[in-house]
């Protein structure tokens, strides 16, 4: 069953930053919110099986040799190289 979750005391300031998000996805602010917490959720909860290979696909990886590249890439832009 869904549950009323309500946050007080919001500061003025990330309330309309929080608004212009909204407006800007299409989505009123209550389902911006929403679009917040189980994007949060779902990044701590990790990757299923299924899901990890569909991301590799996306990316276009099929070899060995382009993994290792994409892996350097990203290990790089992390590091600021």
């Amino acid at each position: 069953m869904p549950v009323n979750l309500s946050i007080k005391n919001v500061p003025d300031d990330l309330a309309e930053e929080l608004r212009r998000r909204a407006a800007k996805n299409h989505r009123s602010l209550q389902g911006e919110l929403l679009m917040i917490l189980e994007e949060s959720v779902a990044r701590n909860r990790g990757l299923s099986p299924s899901e990890l290979l569909k991301d590799i696909r996306s990316a276009g990886l099929r070899t060995p040799s382009e993994s290792a590249r994409f892996i350097r890439e990203e290990r790089d832009a992390h590091a600021g190289r």
